[in-house]
């Protein structure tokens, strides 16, 4: 029983600085060679470059076999693919021995003849590892040579193997195509891909606006009372339609529905005039058209793109009903005088290139450049990021196994580390490099748990699952300083928050001219086309969704892909979904913000109740400075704020930033409340469940309702003052007006001024406990409230 209520120990969830073994800022000496991957630890690797083979012969003396070669060092083994039925087989694969594993003094390569399902050796090649070259980029690569095989007496033997065996670093370019041997050893072939670093290109991505002016010539076949047109214009796969409207010969929308498109532009923007009743799903085409992307103006300012007529030809069912009833050469005729007399649609149409296509979320963007070339500037710096290792994965297989890869993302380039199998503290140390074109920008760095290496025995289609993210905005980071942290991997379940670990990374952003960063300061954030013809907020957000999904689609068809869910997972699909956490977070925000506020009010308020003799009269004296040297408010002011940098710059921060488990609220939320944010759209949840939500959700609108309705209330009194709706009121405030504006036309701003002052710093022994007659009086007023049913 004492067991059970003891508290279980908190989660450290601080950011830990680290000095891990790496080149950067230090002098190299020794057997240390100096290396462009500086902010990672040096690993080395043996390199095993398989190429081709001649003059096999077969186990069975035939003149061909079905090889493959099998590289062994000590228990880690590596296998080629398999030719069928080839004497001069080529395979140009590498494979990777990690130098801290090898326990072997001996490299072997055997050259296997596949008979009958088992491996025969047609003959070997040994290498003495002591002896292997060491390879240091810039160097070229080694020029691979054929080695003659021999038996196991050691007889030299006609066929040959072309190889080239060299230690290196993970600085080499045979690094992220080679087949390591620890994966190679647990995995089987057709997953190794899987395990493979890489770095991706998002594609780029354009605005496709769709202007629709007018229609003309109008043929209606069936007409109804409820009967409305639209049009309804589809790219890919989504649709999008216009208001409808009553039918009329010559209807008019002048209405803009955007899509997101991707280069090359090889899509058709395909549309459609519908009839039907828009809140039903049947309808019936009238009228369609396809118009080919390339064919579309590109526009990079605001500009309007020139209005065209389009010929809408009749559906493809009414010539297949034709040719059903062999009518052809009536429906010839026919389809000759729709065209004659086709219904024809006004439209603007244009790829707008001077938009900044949003994919992540606004607050975590990574590039805020223009989607057109022509309107990109010069990069002002270079981010470096080192993924050397994480510590303390939780498991995430059932077999307590993790194969664990990281996920950055900055701007349109994705990099995704190799695969480390079944390991809790995997090590990486993989450095990648970005060009910077504005510093007020994020980068995000996730990992995940590979689950295409194994098969689930449940049939159940493999995923990608997430163990923690990290951002860091450039623009906190000190310039040329190498940051080297411990960030804690924090995983928000439907259990609560838990941490999975704590992954190590070094950063540095550098730039070259410090002048042009302070420049990007002074512009603004987004392109000129966001402030000259801005979008709405619905529309920003569906075509965050649609390029989202155009992104995940492109990347998912990579080798290896990146799936779905992790694509979602890096662009933070699901930021704008409704959350009780979310909203506390962000109401404490706002509370903080205000902060500020409160602490000088409570100051005022001090000062006026003389709650400290020294600080109201000291206020007071700076009082009648003011009053009486005017010029002095502004440099004050100045002062006062440099004061305040000045004082605050020692305890200034020096860590980056990270994912913060308190002002996220995630170690407060209920599970009620997490199971709602997790809950997908449409709810999978019914009955009790909704309903409760439902009856919370209401509690919480009746408190904002009430909030809001007070801060109306105060609103429409101050408007009531002159408004006449209470006569006497209105009256009385008129005379104290005509009052002041007497007493200010006798007496300077500065006199009143300084009364009012005096009269509220006034000591206590002078003040009344009851509230001030303006308060009085405006509590007074009326409001609309009493209208309200």
């Amino acid at each position: 029983m004492a067991n059970q209520n003891q508290k279980k120990p908190q989660e450290d969830y601080s950011l830990k600085e680290t000095t891990p073994n790496i080149a950067a800022g230090r002098v190299m000496s020794g057997d240390r060679l100096p290396t462009a991957f500086d902010l990672v630890e040096q690993m080395h690797f043996l390199f095993v470059r398989v190429v081709k083979a001649r003059n096999l012969l077969s186990a069975t003396k035939s003149n061909t076999s079905n090889p493959n070669v099998e590289v062994k060092l000590g228990g880690f083994i590596g296998t080629t693919r398999i030719f069928q039925k080839t004497s001069n087989p080529e395979w140009n694969q590498v494979f990777a021995f990690a130098k801290d594993r090898i326990q072997e003094p001996v490299l072997e390569i055997m050259v296997n003849d596949k008979v009958n399902g088992t491996n025969e050796t047609l003959g070997r090649v040994l290498f003495s590892v002591s002896d292997i070259p060491m390879r240091v980029p810039p160097d070229s690569p080694l020029a691979p040579q054929w080695y003659r095989l021999e038996d196991k007496k050691g007889v030299k033997l006609k066929e040959e193997l072309m190889l080239s065996v060299w230690m290196g670093t993970q600085a080499d370019e045979a690094f992220p195509d080679a087949y390591h041997s620890d994966v190679a050893t647990s995995t089987i072939c057709d997953n190794i891909a899987y395990t493979r670093s890489k770095v991706y290109i998002s594609p780029r991505l354009w605005y496709l606006r769709v202007n629709v002016i007018q229609a003309q010539d109008l043929l209606v076949t069936k007409k109804s009372d409820n009967s409305e047109i639209f049009i309804q214009a589809i790219l890919g796969n989504l649709a999008l339609r216009s208001r409808p409207l009553k039918i009329s010969p010559n209807p008019v929308w002048n209405e803009d529905l955007m899509f997101v498109a991707v280069e090359p532009f090889d899509e058709s923007l395909v549309l459609s005039l519908e009839q039907g009743n828009s809140s039903s799903c049947k309808h019936e085409k009238m009228g369609i058209c396809a118009v080919p992307l390339k064919n579309v103006e590109q526009r990079i300012d605001a500009a309007p793109a020139s209005s065209k007529w389009y010929n809408l030809e009749q559906p493809k069912k009414v010539h297949e009903g034709c040719e059903k009833t062999n009518k052809v050469n009536e429906c010839q005729q026919e389809q000759k005088e729709q065209v004659k007399f086709s219904t024809k649609l006004n439209m603007r149409i244009s790829l707008d290139g001077g938009y900044h296509v949003l994919d992540e979320a606004t607050q975590y963007s990574s590039d805020l450049r223009p989607a057109s070339k022509k309107l990109s500037k010069p990069g002002i710096g270079v981010l470096e990021l080192g993924i050397l290792n994480a510590i303390g994965l939780s498991p995430i297989k059932k077999d307590n196994k993790t194969d664990a890869y990281c996920v950055a993302k900055y701007g349109p380039k994705w990099v995704r580390t190799r695969t480390i199998v079944d390991s809790l503290s995997p090590k990486w140390n993989e450095q990648y490099t970005w060009e910077v074109f504005d510093p007020c920008t994020v980068i995000t760095i996730a990992v995940f748990d590979n689950g295409h290496l194994r098969t689930e025995k449940n049939g159940e289609a493999p995923v990608d699952k997430k163990i923690g993210k990290v951002r860091i905005r450039l623009s906190t980071l000190e310039t040329d300083r190498v940051y080297t942290h411990f960030y804690p991997l924090i995983n928000l379940q439907p259990q609560g928050a838990i941490k999975m670990g704590e992954i190590q990374l070094a950063v540095r952003f550098s730039c070259p001219s410090l002048l042009n960063v302070l420049q990007t300061y002074t512009q603004p954030l987004l392109p000129k086309m966001h402030y000259v013809n801005p979008l709405s907020v619905f529309q920003l957000d569906s075509l965050r969704n649609q390029a989202a999904v155009i992104t995940s689609l492109r990347l998912s068809r990579a080798e290896p892909p990146l799936k779905r869910e992790v694509v979602e997972y890096m662009l933070d699909v699901r930021a704008n979904f409704w959350s009780m956490r979310k909203g506390r977070a962000q109401i404490q925000r706002i509370f903080s913000l205000l902060s500020g506020i409160v602490y000088v009010c409570k100051q005022l308020h001090e000062i006026r109740t003389w709650k400290s003799s020294v600080k109201t009269i000291t206020a007071y004296f700076i009082f009648l400075l003011v009053i009486f040297i005017p010029g002095t408010i502004l440099p004050l002011m100045f002062s006062l704020l440099v004061g305040i940098g000045i004082w605050r710059y020692p305890k200034r921060p020096r860590l980056p930033t990270h994912m913060d488990i308190k002002l996220s609220h995630a170690d407060t939320a209920t599970a009620e409340e997490l199971e709602e944010e997790f809950d997908p759209l449409p709810s999978k949840f019914s009955g009790e469940h909704l309903r409760n939500r439902y009856d919370r959700l209401r509690g919480i609108a009746g408190r904002l309702l009430a909030v809001m309705g007070d801060l109306a209330t105060q609103g429409e009194r101050i408007q009531s003052l002159l408004s006449w709706r209470d006569p006497r009121a209105t009256a009385l405030f008129m005379i104290f007006c005509l009052s002041g504006g007497i007493l200010c036309w006798f007496f300077t701003f500065k006199v009143i001024f300084f009364v009012q002052v005096t009269y509220l710093l006034r000591p206590p022994r002078f003040r009344f406990d009851i509230p001030a007659v303006p308060q009085n009086f405006l509590r007074r007023m009326p409001a609309k409230s009493d209208g309200l049913l």
